[in-house]
């Protein structure tokens, strides 16, 4: 017995002492959205109290879904709600940073409690990689689209970026940040909050510099690309775009684009970025429409709205949601939470709109500096809103739908963004493709 008790108490000092992994006593974990606390029972026995779960978290998550849904599904009627041709901001802009920074709030909590560092690191890699290898098979062009019964992608042709990819590789490198960047102590205010997590904020910091130094300060070469021929598949048209320029942040010769084009080679980017509805590039614009006259050589070339230098401010954008997230772990008395969301928030909304004014301009595909304050501030704000009205006050009927949508926010995506949900009502048909359920109610092709 006493060379037991030996072993035991040498395998407890062993894992204290491990700096990975942490000794957790059981039960302490919580999950995502909820807060859990210990007390003591009338025996003297630890007790896990687990305050209800965080309701705003999946209503502001379904509000997301809802308003990517409705994008999708009316942009191409409403060009006013669609995304924006390029400088500017609409509604469907604040769809890809609300989720940037819903992830970073969930992460803050899902990471309270780490009982091993290495181990949480391991899945957090692994759920990035299914997330991101998930992103490429749903939107890399293997699913052709709603009026197509066909499959498959040529490999060299296939799109490697994309919405999921994008929220994998935030999610990753905030995950990694919260895991292995936070000081030990005990949070009593605003200051010794920023002090313990000072090093995510020099990450969120080295990262707003970098991208801003790579957009400015490189030299974009001209480039040119091909346009298959309308007369025959295996001819094709090559088109020379002049560039030449330092810090232009026009579509066709910013870093942006460049840096894209250097490392996965134009054939793999997004075929229809949102610049063709410019007025350079559509007599409809800001609707899609034919070319006009003398439209710029670069309207038909391939840009990805979800680049890799682009995704630097997404990551951002998901670290300040790591931020709201961290003042829900440490702060329990709501106007306290409220205060520090809202004074924050807001300075971002206001900081994005004197950036844009100074010529730093709003601009989602670039996801520019502007762009990022003031779609984070709004999120910040929104979510503000939603906690104040479903978590203190209580009021939860009215957001019921929302609360559903968020808590299946994935599968949503996948039906109805990535046009699965489409694709298999068009599989089933009578006679020919022609004829199927789609069709019959007016939204399939005739």
């Amino acid at each position: 017995m006493a060379d037991k008790d030996l072993s035991v108490m040498n395998s407890s000092t062993q894992a204290r002492n491990d700096h990975h992994c942490i000794l957790i006593p059981n039960g302490s974990t919580s999950n995502n959205n909820s807060i859990s606390n210990s007390s003591t029972d009338g025996g003297g026995r630890d007790v896990a109290l687990k305050t209800p779960r965080l309701v705003s978290l999946d209503v502001f998550r379904g509000l997301t879904v809802a308003l990517m849904v409705l994008v999708d599904q009316a942009g191409g009627i409403l060009p006013a709600i669609n995304h924006s041709p390029w400088n500017g901001v609409t509604l469907a802009d604040f769809v890809m940073p609300f989720f940037m920074f819903i992830v970073g709030v969930a992460l803050a909590l899902a990471y309270k409690k780490l009982p091993c560092k290495i181990d949480a690191t391991k899945k957090a890699v692994l759920r990035a990689l299914k997330l991101f290898v998930f992103g490429i098979l749903l939107q890399g062009g293997y699913l052709h689209g709603v009026h197509d019964l066909t499959f498959g992608v040529d490999i060299l042709q296939i799109r490697l970026m994309g919405t999921l990819q994008r929220i994998a590789i935030a999610y990753l490198l905030t995950a990694v940040c919260e895991i292995w960047l936070k000081r030990e102590g005990v949070v009593k205010s605003g200051r010794s909050m920023l002090k313990k997590y000072k090093f995510q904020w020099i990450f969120v910091l080295v990262l707003t510099v970098t991208y801003t130094a790579l957009l400015y300060g490189l030299h974009v070469a001209d480039w040119e690309y091909q346009i298959p021929s309308e007369n025959s598949a295996f001819s094709s048209n090559t088109t020379l775009v002049n560039c030449g320029v330092r810090g232009d942040t026009g579509p066709a010769c910013n870093a942006v684009g460049m840096i894209d084009r250097k490392l996965f080679g134009i054939q793999h980017l997004y075929k229809k970025p949102a610049y063709t509805r410019t007025k350079e590039c559509s007599i409809n614009s800001p609707d899609k429409g034919p070319l006009p006259p003398n439209a710029p050589s670069w309207c038909q070339a391939p840009f990805d709205p979800e680049g890799i230098l682009s995704s630097v401010m997404a990551v951002v954008t998901c670290m300040i949601g790591l931020h709201f997230g961290h003042i829900i772990v440490h702060f329990k008395d709501h106007k306290h939470r409220i205060i520090s969301w809202i004074n924050p928030a807001a300075g971002l909304v206001i900081a994005g709109f004197a950036l844009n004014f100074c010529g730093m301009h709003i601009n989602k595909a670039l996801y520019s500096l502007s762009y990022t304050c003031v779609t984070v501030g709004a999120a910040g704000i929104l979510f503000v809103a939603i906690y104040v009205m479903v978590d203190v006050f209580g009021s939860r009927k009215p957001t019921l739908v929302f609360e559903w949508m968020g808590k299946h926010a994935l599968v949503i995506y996948i039906l109805a963004a990535c046009n699965v949900f489409p694709i298999l009502v068009q599989g089933f048909y009578w006679n020919e493709p022609g004829n199927n359920l789609l069709r019959l109610i007016g939204i399939g092709r005739s």
